[in-house]
């Protein structure tokens, strides 16, 4: 059980370059939603204090998006690293004592569950950083997390920059970490010495530990998918159909049918009672709803749409914004 205050950081200020695109990354969707939206409802689950949004590239696009979220935003003019996105929103923040939890706003796949275990071993710890990790059958191009022989974690190293042993390393960081309050003064001894002459945020472990202060790692689980953020249209896609699965499988779990699920799509937002029958090929987007017993025929595309209880929507049907109170479309 969670002991002390939470404030959330989600960091959204980065430009996305390899996707190729005017949209600022985290508003490219996935399951129908933007990709902060899933980051968003994960981190809430732990109901944090209060959640600061780091924005930058786009802000106003993304203000604009996520006006109404509950949340705070705190601008970060230069994109120079993580380190310094965190010492951005801590200006936000004030005078923050309790725990500081910070993910990627683009981190996708995931979940709340993690993360209350990542704040649970965190005050039970006593560590001045805990961070989740996962481990990977192929963890290729991804930062590998070096442990202490008392199995604290020494250092993150980023494949390129490691050696035989390092790479044959499979447990990784996906850059989510729960902090004390002692993170403020470490942010301060970064420095840019660095080919990006960026301000990383994994450099905090030596400061840390410089201080005698332990770092803690907690091992993900889940579905065994590391949360590991979205580059490229490449991974994007890869999200996509894990999202999916992830959706299809709960919603099969809460007593859906679907008559092929491979070619069912509903998006993360889309609401289903228990009983409802989705024959094949059906598209549900947006705030649909659809009732005890429904039966949504095939290769029906419905958005913000309305399915009464024991409705039947017939084949082929394509509405936005429709009631349905009784058999027929």
């Amino acid at each position: 059980m969670r002991a002390g205050p939470v404030a959330a950081v989600v960091f959204a200020a980065g430009r996305g370059t390899r996707m190729r695109s005017s949209v600022p990354k985290v508003l490219h969707e996935v399951a129908g939603e933007p990709l902060l939206t899933h980051v968003l409802r994960a981190v809430g689950e732990v109901a944090p204090e209060r959640c600061v949004v780091v924005i930058g590239h786009g802000a106003d696009l993304v203000r604009d998006r996520f006006g109404d979220a509950g949340v705070e935003f705190a601008l970060q003019s230069e994109q120079l690293g993580t380190g310094h996105a965190l010492r951005t929103a801590g200006a936000a923040l004030g005078a923050w004592s309790g725990t500081t939890l910070v993910v990627n706003g683009d981190d996708v796949l995931l979940e709340g569950a993690p993360l209350g275990r990542l704040l649970e071993a965190h005050d039970a710890g006593g560590s001045g950083m805990t961070m989740l990790t996962y481990e990977l059958r192929d963890p290729t191009g991804l930062g590998r997390v070096v442990r202490a022989g008392d199995g604290s974690v020494a250092r993150i190293v980023e494949e390129r920059d490691g050696d035989e042993t390092v790479r044959a390393l499979r447990e990784i960081n996906p850059g989510v970490y729960a902090f004390d309050e002692h993170v403020w003064e470490m942010l301060g001894r970064l420095d840019a010495g660095n080919a990006a002459s960026e301000y990383y945020l994994t450099d905090v472990i030596a400061a840390y530990v410089a201080r005698g202060l332990s770092v803690r790692a907690v091992r993900g689980d889940g579905d065994g998918t590391a949360p590991v953020g979205v580059n490229d249209r490449a991974q994007l896609a890869q999200a996509e159909r894990i999202v999916h699965e992830r959706v299809r499988a709960r919603w099969l779990e809460a007593g859906v049918t679907m008559h092929d699920p491979a070619t069912t799509y509903v998006a993360s937002s889309v609401e289903l009672a228990r009983d409802v029958i989705l024959e094949v090929g059906v598209v549900l987007r947006g705030a649909t709803t659809v009732g005890e017993g429904a039966v949504v025929g095939a290769y029906a595309v419905l958005e913000d749409c309305a399915v009464g209880a024991g409705c039947h929507v017939v084949p082929h049907s394509v509405a936005h914004g429709a009631r349905f109170d009784e058999s027929g479309a």
